[in-house]
């Protein structure tokens, strides 16, 4: 192998960075894609591990996916998103995150984990307006970044977004929300829908996963003001999220931005370090019963299909008209035009309905 190491091989995979700021001392910087703003010597790498200094410049990933799939907008999820419509999903590798019931760690820890070293066997070459060429031939309405945190690597995003977009195409963010306001504002031009993941409102339970609840919370108040269109996910993974008092935490916050804010309650399934047994069906009924009682008009159980009664649906919350009905990834039907309006009662339905 002509690589020392792994970090050497993704380090090829690199290019200049333009979240960063000079942190004073010659030669250092601040990286300002995530809000962990790590300050970096040069040779020192960030969090993520992906992002680092190079003799004074920030390097930050560029040019491939370790991941290129046409997925249902569903499965990311969103709901109020093109209902149906198939996302063009790329991901990369890193995260700044390292949370043990993760669902995708053998993409997000990369250079933090070694039994995710079987990653960089699946990274490919992508010049940017192939992006659109695939997405054309899967008949995708949607460009997706996912698989690992995003925002760690937003600067190949927007390079990847910005044809999307001139081809007509929308495109998303499946988040853990850990980003800088910066970031979150270059994004924002380029950028018409984040899905961004609440995963508790304890603000130790945060840290243990390698974030700061603050900055999540700050982010979801921040793409709401932007006018990005954004839904939150809760993966309730019991003894560690489900009690009712942080549920009803949650669901309040989420009210006091927007009662519109579709919050996804999903199932946790055993994955990576995590030994939580699965989440019951009753658990997610119990969690959307607190998140509608708070005032939320569009709560969502996720990850057990025909298992949560109408959960999976959305309906009208003026007269309570079924919209768009569903099971699992599955749409059974779409009462929404791109209008967006209630056809019974006209109400207007929150959310993206139109590709245009």
């Amino acid at each position: 192998m002509p690589y020392r190491s792994l970090a050497d091989f993704l380090d090829d995979y690199t290019a200049p960075g333009t979240l960063f700021e000079p942190a004073g001392d010659a030669g250092v910087v601040r990286c300002q894609a995530c809000a962990h703003a790590c300050r970096l010597k040069p040779g020192q790498r960030g969090i993520c591990k992906v992002r680092f200094n190079r003799d004074g410049e920030l390097r930050v990933p560029w040019g491939y996916v370790s991941g290129l799939n046409a997925d249902p907008i569903e499965k990311k999820p969103f709901s109020h998103f093109l209902p149906g419509a198939t996302a063009l999903t790329f991901g990369m590798l890193g995260c700044n995150f390292h949370c043990q019931f993760c669902q995708n760690w053998v993409t997000s820890q990369v250079l933090r984990d070694p039994a995710s070293d079987m990653a960089a066997g699946s990274i490919q070459a992508l010049p940017p307006r192939q992006l659109v060429e695939v997405a054309r031939r899967t008949g995708s309405r949607v460009v997706a970044s996912s698989y690992n945190e995003p925002i760690i690597t937003a600067e190949w995003a927007m390079a990847l977004f910005a044809p999307a977009r001139e081809a007509g195409l929308r495109t998303v963010m499946i988040s853990n929300g850990h980003a800088s306001p910066r970031a979150l504002k270059t994004l924002h031009p380029l950028l018409d829908g984040l899905k961004v993941d609440l995963k508790c409102m304890q603000a130790e339970s945060y840290r243990r996963l390698g974030g700061s609840l603050q900055a999540v919370l700050a982010t979801i108040q921040l793409a709401r003001e932007l006018g990005i269109w954004l839904e939150v996910v809760t993966l309730v993974v019991p003894g560690f999220n489900d009690s009712s008092d942080e549920l009803w935490q949650a669901a309040r916050f989420l009210t006091s931005v927007s009662p519109d804010i579709p919050w996804h309650v999903t199932a946790y399934h055993p994955a990576y370090q995590e030994d939580a047994p699965p989440t019951p069906a009753a658990t997610l009924q119990r969690a959307a019963e607190i998140g509608q009682e708070a005032g939320l008009r569009y709560v969502y159980a996720g990850n057990l299909p025909g298992r949560v009664g109408s959960l999976e649906d959305t309906r009208c919350p003026a007269c309570g008209a079924l919209l768009v009905e569903r099971t699992g990834y599955r749409i059974r039907q779409c009462r929404l035009d791109a209008s967006g309006l209630c056809p019974c009662c006209g109400t207007a339905i929150a959310g993206v309905w139109s590709s245009q």
